[in-house]
Formats: C-alpha cells, structure tokens, sequence
C-alpha cells in the first residue's frame, strides 16, 4: 500500500495522476461482450459475490440461469428468495455434497444430469448471465469431463456473462477466465465453534 500523503497540493497531483491513468485505461476498454468471471480459493463468499450479480443481473431486467452443483436439497434464503423472481432459471444438483453420497456412480451420474440443465443454458441465447455454481468440484473428481465442459463455456453466446464457482479452479478454467478472483480465508466462524447461521449462511 503506498504512503500516505498529507500534504493537500500533493495528494491533489497524485490523485489526478491515477485519475489520467484509469480514464486512459477505462477508454481503452470499449469492448462489449459476454465476462466470464471465475470466483475461486478456500474462504468464503464465492458463492454470495455469484448471487449478487445475479441480484444486480435481474435489477438491470436480464435473463439469469443458475445451476446449483453439491447443494442437494438444503434449503437456503436464497433459492427462495431467487425463485419468486421474474426472468430467472434455477436447477439444482440433487444428490448433494460427495460425502453424504459416498457413492461416486451415483454422483457422476447426479453430475451429468445437472450439467445437462447447464449445458442447455450455455447454448441458449434465452440467458443473459449463467451461474455455475461449485463448477470446479465436478471438475476436480472427474465427474465430468474437462475438455467437454470447456468446449460448451468457450462456445457460449457471445454476449453471454459466465461466472463459475468453487474451490480449487483447474489452470485451464483460470486460463480461460477473463476476471479471476481466489477468495482467502483469514477466519471463519465455523473454527470457533459457531454453526451456519440464517441470513447469513443460508
């Protein structure tokens, strides 16, 4: 972090400094096309910044599908609230988190269907903002193949927006990526012998 300058004049000149800077850099950026932005690292909120987006998507009046991978049927203040919106898709992967399964057939086979919904998402045009939610789990097992699902988000519409979520993202997934954020974790409330809490949570 730079030093901070006391002095008004000075702070003055350097402000207008990055002033110049970021109006040079915002005039060069005029490109109008469907971001894919990837949400990634071990701390928490990958999945909030998603559906934030997908809050600011519908407040613009645009089209939003989101599939929920690992969820399962926990119920969460979200899909409610999501759901009783107007121009919104939302699937969920039923089987839910690997451990509660601990059946890796029938997760590749709850996986396949879920990427199904996603996959139909991808290639519609009906879809402003697609939401992948936990994405990179589905990668990191295997339970669905690489290759295949980076061709279907490479062939996407062009003025779609993509955000993936999860822990872990593959090179290629970062590599493919136009904004990549790796989310730290510092604390979290769970080590502390806090459970999940309403509201915040869930």
């Amino acid at each position: 972090m730079a030093k901070t300058i006391k002095d008004p004049e000075l702070h003055k000149k350097r402000m207008q400094a990055i002033k110049t800077h970021v109006d040079k850099r915002i005039a060069k950026a005029q490109e109008d096309k469907g971001t894919f932005v990837l949400l990634t690292g071990n701390g928490k909120g990958k999945s909030s910044s998603a559906l934030g987006m997908v809050a600011r998507a519908l407040g613009h009046g645009l089209r939003v599908g989101v599939v929920q991978f690992l969820k399962g049927e926990w119920n969460t203040g979200e899909i409610d609230f999501f759901k009783s919106q107007q121009g919104i898709r939302w699937e969920i992967m039923p089987a839910g988190f690997t451990w509660e399964t601990q059946n890796r057939e029938a997760d590749i086979a709850s996986s396949k269907d879920a990427w199904r919904h996603a996959s139909e998402m991808l290639s519609s045009t009906d879809y402003d903002l697609v939401v992948l939610d936990e994405l990179t789990y589905l990668l990191h097992y295997e339970y669905l193949e690489e290759d295949l699902v980076l061709e279907a988000l490479m062939a996407r519409p062009e003025n779609q927006h993509l955000v993936v979520t999860g822990r872990g993202a593959s090179e290629a997934l970062i590599e493919l990526a136009d904004t990549v954020s790796e989310i730290k974790e510092v604390k979290h409330a769970f080590k502390r012998g806090i459970k999940a809490q309403k509201g915040l949570e869930f």
